[in-house]
């Protein structure tokens, strides 16, 4: 019996190990390597050229920032020209900027990101159900770890379909993707676990119009575009006003159609390069000693905003409206935000808040390209895998893993009989 379980806890033990070291050899960037092997940023930008050239892209617009200055910019489109003013609808990435929204509620001291997001509306509030809503906090909301089970995720709406309501939205989204329930409410204890919510950020839509009195475009417009001087950023499109919109496109190289949605905080930003280099810019130091925040936010706000606030399998993976995508080797994280939708819309942004250097690409027509870019950048800079490529490489790894797995089995099924065998002899 004792040689049994001997035989079991050295099992159990290589096990671990093996797991240990696939997982971090993976995150350590081990068995993946870098677009170019170079330093120079102009070898990375030929590089991820091919990369673009691979596949089918619609239109796409990128720029590398290094030392916290633009250092080069690559615009293409099959049809339509577009330019570093051109606006794209960049889906998800538009929660990292109305997390901006929020926390300057914040410095302003309107909001406290510890009080319950309840304590603030009136319009709509979180229906009752078995965990207490006042433990949804402002800052849970901000990081994912708030409950929610919306599980969204929005479609949008057709041009000739009316949006909902925020209200209706929020308490049935009727334009919830495939799959997605649709429902905000808490459906797990709050502060207990990660959870992407798109409907969590649409409550802080609400949030935004009920403590600034505002709408969520006139406040957001007012407080974070025209400080930043982003003057091609809206929330809403309106075809009056703005005319250079990058065109939508299909997987198949088709022409897509223009959604709409109601849940403008979690996904309707249309932004342009230009603008986003101006954000990704009011992270650092300006050239000129300009303050990081710009006046926008407080130069500490800016530092909470990517303190761990969300982890999985014990990484971290999300400060408040930001996502941490990997280690910066100096002590402190890659940021940023990512975005996908249908038709294929896929965004992506990585800076380092140490160095001042970042990624920024804006692409329609490809489901998975502008992060696929970004992961790039993140391993050629760091030589660490993002979360979001270990995440694509998971299946990849449970295999790696299960395959030693059984032969660490059999190898010890071996063993043990040939042990036996020879005491026998």
């Amino acid at each position: 019996m004792r040689i049994l379980f001997k035989t079991v806890l050295i099992t159990l033990v290589l096990f671990i190990l093996w797991a240990i070291f696939i997982v971090f050899g993976t995150l350590s960037g081990w068995w993946i390597q870098p677009i170019t092997d170079s330093a120079n940023p102009d070898d990375f930008v030929e590089e991820a050229k091919q990369e673009i050239h691979s596949d089918f892209v619609g239109s796409i617009a990128m720029a590398l920032v290094e030392d916290g200055e633009v250092y080069n910019e690559y615009l293409f489109s099959i049809d339509k020209s577009v330019n570093r003013n051109t606006a794209f609808q960049v889906a998800s990435l538009s929660k990292w900027v109305t997390a901006w929204g929020i926390m300057s509620l914040v410095d302003q001291g309107k909001l406290n990101l510890d009080d319950p997001i309840d304590s603030y509306l009136t319009r709509w509030q979180l229906p009752k159900g078995e965990f207490n809503n006042n433990e949804v906090t402002v800052r849970l909301v901000l990081s994912h770890t708030a409950g929610l089970t919306d599980g969204l995720g929005y479609a949008g709406f057709l041009p000739e379909t009316p949006v909902q309501s925020l209200e209706e939205s929020l308490t049935r989204a009727s334009d919830a993707s495939p799959g997605a329930n649709g429902e905000v409410k808490v459906g797990i204890k709050p502060g207990t676990e990660w959870v992407y919510s798109g409907g969590g950020y649409t409550l802080l839509q609400l949030l935004i119009e009920e403590v600034s009195g505002k709408s969520f475009q006139d406040y957001m417009t007012e407080t974070i575009f025209q400080p930043l001087e982003m003057t091609n950023s809206t929330f809403v499109w309106d075809d009056a006003m703005h005319s250079n919109l990058a065109t939508f496109y299909n997987e198949d190289t088709s022409i897509a159609k223009h959604y709409r949605y109601t849940s403008l905080a979690a996904t309707s930003l249309y932004t342009s390069l230009n603008d986003l280099e101006l954000f990704v810019q009011a992270h650092f130091k300006g050239k000129n000693n300009e303050t990081k925040g710009r006046g926008v936010l407080n130069e500490n706000t800016i530092d909470e905003m990517r303190k761990p606030h969300a982890y999985q399998m014990g990484a971290a993976i999300w400060g408040l409206g930001t996502m941490l995508y990997a280690d910066n080797n100096q002590d402190d994280f890659i940021i940023g935000h990512d975005g996908k939708n249908d038709p294929a819309i896929n965004t992506a942004v990585r800076l380092n808040p140490s160095t001042g250097n970042g990624i920024i690409i804006l692409e329609m027509g490809n489901p998975l390209l502008a992060t696929e870019i970004g992961s790039e950048w993140v391993l050629w800079k760091t030589g660490n895998i993002d979360t979001l490529l270990f995440m694509s490489l998971y299946r990849s790894i449970i295999v790696s893993i299960i395959i030693v797995w059984v032969i660490i089995i059999l190898l010890v099924i071996y063993l043990r009989k040939r042990i036996k065998r020879l005491k026998s002899i």
